[in-house]
């Protein structure tokens, strides 16, 4: 399966946070799935981290601690096309994160299967794997 993980999802991949739960671990850990990390989520912590944002969202890590992590677990790592930020126009507006937008027309461009805990992405089809 091909698997593109939702920017809390990675950060809770990376710092092996208790809020992900065994099955997703099972999903990431899986031989045979190919973890993707999008551009989208390294933006994300960078300019969250950048604001010095504390208390809910806050970024545990340094976007370039993060992209160091994902490079060294292996995750394929996705840039962003004009393709891609194209298609969030086309996206219903069930969720306004510009973040999550742009992340939803990749998976659904590439295609792969995003992994979230957002209830509000999950709105988006049955290809969106919400826990």
């Amino acid at each position: 399966m091909n698997l593109l993980l939702d920017t809390h999802v990675a950060l809770w991949a990376l710092v092996d946070a208790p809020r992900l739960p065994a099955s997703i671990r099972g999903l990431i850990a899986d031989p045979d799935n190919r973890i993707t990390v999008s551009a989208v989520s390294i933006w994300e912590i960078a300019i969250k981290s950048a604001l010095a944002r504390r208390g809910v969202g806050a970024m545990p890590v340094a976007a370039a601690t993060a992209l160091a992590h994902f490079r060294g677990a292996g995750y394929a790592m996705l840039g962003v096309s004009p393709d891609h930020a194209a298609a969030v126009e086309a996206l219903p507006a069930l969720h306004g994160d510009p973040f999550d937008r742009l992340l939803i027309a990749q998976a659904f461009a590439e295609p792969l299967r995003l992994v979230t805990h957002d209830r509000a992405v999950a709105a988006y089809g049955d290809s969106i794997i919400v826990f």
